[in-house]
């Protein structure tokens, strides 16, 4: 009897639904099918089927009708969709609200999993907010939508916990434009001390909200927040005014959104997203550390009073995520041995999930109290809390994402020290002015010194004494910088007489040779020849220039020898030479796998970052090639020969030469034609490289029948037409990353672009490797992207550049 009633409801339902549905509720008779649409009584929201992006799968979800763009905020099936058009809602035979992907209900892909006795009588609306219920005759809800959100929040909408019921409201991201299943991403309220709302990738923290109570309201929002015995969270994005759309959103990249309708546009537009820059991501200097977002030249971590780099070579490489630890570790140093507190001013405070709110009124005096005498109690602030006065906030444990952003709910946090620190800070304080006037002096003086030297160079270049000047500058370069000075005989020795047995290769500069010291260590020796007019100065250079630099990437200078009419200069030795001579050997670049090529690339970017911004002296290389990189005996890179390297000053952005000097296939095109040089042309040698690395050819030598056709332009092409993979030197066969192949491969194009400005920092390329998270643009035309044969390396006939240059070739 049952079946027949059923049989008959169906068949007048579909007799019905032909058409769209025009009402806001659905009772037991009644059923919409695929093709039909439930929309609201105010007509803002319908609810139907749908197929997102590119997709042809089939959901049940809600989206905004007025709209002319589908804008879907709501997917009941979301990883269970239905394929074809056999989509039926309606109730079961029990009242419950299900799905089925077809009219005989043999499958069941979603649920209201409301008790039938409960649902027996219900009715199931589409209400004008966007929430979508399950209601009783008396008005009790059985279920609504609202509590089962997706990726998106509508004004009315909860997050957070419900003690009572267990039930936990948060956002979670689609998997792609084209997937609305549950993606990686999720956005919830986390309810360990005072509550925040971070957003998660999997379980890890990204990005976190300010801390309740004193979050700050933004003009498009009127929040309500909730912290007592029933619940944690907050009724969200109730819009101040009603012809404001502003809606929040979890974006399947991984970014926390606010969007607003534009009408006269027709389209939503971003207002604000996170996080936005390094120190948005949770915990980037690690723990004890402060983050502070500033330009590309400055290393955005610092450590808390009292703290110190818990791996200082990390943070010297600019990865503060370490984080800090306690200068003394004795855990008696800061509990009650005289120790006190430091202010930290105008930061974003620390997470506070491991934070207790002591009092929501108390004064700072008392505050300060509180936090010393308990010696778990590691800092405290005090919060200005809007109608209720000033609340004690304390931290137990570690002190995480402390972040200096020029943004309204900063205060001051005070951290706890112990009496050495305390002491150590009242007389830096003291030692201010008396450390000011060394600062001012010592740059002026160093100052005058430079002139001095510059006008010494072309009074002595003047009078005819270049070799004797080029032997007092080594001296004193050598002497200034502590570098070990070697006798004639103790290199002769070494080289055994300067055996050609022991020679490792020979430039314009003249000759390398393999040595070894009485102690046992290898060197490599740079000869400068007797008869070269052309390496005096790049030797010169060299020495004034690396001499001052130390970093794991760059190869070291061990001393200078000035002695007989030489001029020598001593490296560590590289057993296995140039980058050049493995990557372009058909046998010898079976030894660079994906995972050396990789860490050879990432390891030149970092150097080249240490020469643009971290080192003592900022540094354009301009010779950068594969030939100028060197490596030691674990294959790990180092960029040598500085012959032709210039020092920028630090406001300096870019400077120009009559005398252009490099190698054909690396320089920038602005360097090539006018002379010009900047930070950015060492990026587009770099991206070069890039290219040669992951392709193992050359970038002005791997098409013998049409010369002209650079690497650049044939990579150029391929991405243009989603064939980049193709470039992947064949000798790795399929044992690479594709996806980190072609990061690589973008990144590449982006430094090699035509436009210098659209070139990106190298603090910014080696974040774009060392981040999985972060949104690389696409690149522009690049430079040098020939095709047709040239005429003459000096006529400009297709594109060919009418340019002469000399050559230097490095070792």
């Amino acid at each position: 009897m049952k079946a027949d009633r059923l049989f008959l409801y169906s068949l007048l339902l579909i007799l019905q639904f032909i058409f769209c549905v025009s009402k806001d509720s659905i009772n037991t008779t009644q059923i919409i099918r695929d093709g039909d649409v439930l929309i609201s009584r105010g007509n803002n929201f319908a609810l139907g089927f749908f197929s997102p992006g590119k997709s042809s799968n089939r959901y049940l979800g809600i989206w905004y009708h007025k709209l002319p763009e589908q804008t879907v905020v709501w997917v009941a099936n979301r990883n269970h969709p239905i394929i074809g058009s056999s989509g039926v809602l309606s109730f079961d035979e029990y009242g419950n609200l299900s799905l089925y992907s077809d009219g005989n209900r043999n499958v069941s892909v979603w649920s209201a999993n409301v008790s039938g006795e409960e649902a027996d009588t219900s009715v199931a609306q589409l209400l004008d907010s966007g929430n979508f219920v399950l209601v009783q005759e008396s008005g009790n809800i059985l279920w609504q939508s609202f509590d089962y959100p997706t990726h998106y929040v509508l004004p009315g909408m909860k997050l957070g916990l419900d003690l009572k019921t267990g039930l936990d409201r948060f956002l979670t991201s689609w998997i792609s434009a084209d997937d609305p299943g549950i993606g990686d991403y999720s956005y919830r309220v986390n309810p360990s001390g005072s509550p925040q709302i971070f957003l998660y990738k999997g379980q890890k923290r990204v990005w976190r909200t300010s801390p309740w109570p004193w979050r700050p309201q933004r003009r498009s929002y009127n929040s309500q927040f909730v912290n007592d015995q029933d619940e944690i969270g907050m009724t969200t994005a109730i819009p101040a005014e009603d012809s404001v759309m502003v809606r929040l959103l979890v974006d399947h990249s991984g970014f926390v959104k606010a969007v607003k309708w534009h009408e006269s546009d027709g389209q939503w537009k971003e207002t604000w997203r996170a996080p936005r820059s390094k120190c948005d991501s949770y915990g980037w200097c690690g723990p004890y550390s402060t983050c502070e977002p500033t330009d590309a030249y400055k290393f955005e971590c610092s450590c808390l009073p009292g703290f110190e780099p818990r791996n200082p070579s990390d943070w010297l490489l600019r990865n503060g995520s370490t984080g800090c630890v306690r200068k003394r570790l004795e855990s008696s140093s800061v509990c009650r041995n005289g120790e006190g507190f430091l202010k930290v001013e105008i930061v974003f405070l620390p997470d506070t999930s491991a934070a207790v709110w002591v009092d929501m009124d108390m004064s700072h005096a008392d505050c300060e109290r509180e936090c010393k005498r308990n010696c778990s109690c590691s800092a405290y602030a005090s919060v200005d809390i809007p109608d209720k006065g000033t609340g004690c906030l304390t931290w137990y444990g570690e002190l995480v994402d402390a972040v200096r952003y020029n943004m309204s709910d900063r205060y001051d946090l005070y951290v706890r020290v112990d009496a050495l620190e305390l002491a150590e800070n009242a007389r830096k304080s003291n030692d201010y002015l008396a450390k000011e006037i060394p600062a001012i002096l010592i740059p002026t003086v160093f100052s005058a010194l430079l002139v001095i030297s510059i006008v010494a160079y072309f009074w002595r270049k003047r009078r005819g004494n270049k070799g004797s000047w080029v032997a007092n500058e080594l001296r004193r370069s050598s002497s200034d910088q502590d570098l070990p000075y070697f006798k004639l005989s103790t290199i002769s020795a070494a080289t055994n007489n300067f055996s050609p047995d022991n020679k490792l290769g020979q430039g314009g500069f003249g000759s390398v040779y393999k040595g070894e010291l009485p102690d046992r260590e290898k060197i490599a020796v740079k000869r400068l020849s007797n008869n070269s007019r052309q390496g005096i100065e790049e030797f010169t250079n060299e020495v004034k220039v690396i001499a001052k630099l130390q970093h794991r990437n760059l190869v070291k200078l061990v001393g200078c020898c000035i002695q007989g009419g030489e001029q020598m200069l001593v490296y560590e030795y590289m057993p296995n030479k140039s980058l050049d001579s493995f990557l372009f050997n058909e046998t010898r670049k079976l030894f660079l796998d994906w995972s050396k090529r990789f860490d050879i690339i990432v390891g030149i970017a970092r150097g080249i970052l240490y020469l643009h911004q971290d080192s003592r002296l900022r540094i354009i290389h301009r010779d950068l090639k594969c030939s100028n990189i060197l490596l030691d005996a674990e294959m790990n890179p180092k960029i040598s020969d500085f012959g032709i390297a210039r020092i920028f000053k630090s406001d300096q952005i870019l400077d120009n030469t009559k005398r252009v000097v490099g190698t054909y296939g690396y320089m920038s095109p602005e360097y090539a034609v006018f002379g010009k040089f900047s930070l950015k042309s060492d990026v587009f040698s770099f991206g070069v490289m890039l290219l040669e690395i992951v392709s193992g050819k050359k970038n002005n030598e791997f098409n013998p029948q049409n010369p002209a056709q650079t690497l650049i332009g044939l990579v150029w092409g391929l991405w243009k037409e989603d064939r980049a993979l193709e470039i992947v030197d064949s000798s790795l066969q399929v044992l690479y990353h594709p996806q980190e192949a072609l990061k690589c491969i973008k990144i590449g194009l982006l430094c090699v672009q035509e436009d210098a400005i659209e070139r990106p920092s190298m603090l910014a390329v080696v974040f774009m490797f060392n981040s999985s998270e972060t949104t690389i643009p696409s690149p522009k035309q690049p430079a040098f992207t020939f095709r047709e044969p040239c005429i003459s390396p000096h006529v400009a006939v297709s594109g060919c550049l009418n340019v002469t240059m000399t050559d230097i070739e490095g070792r």
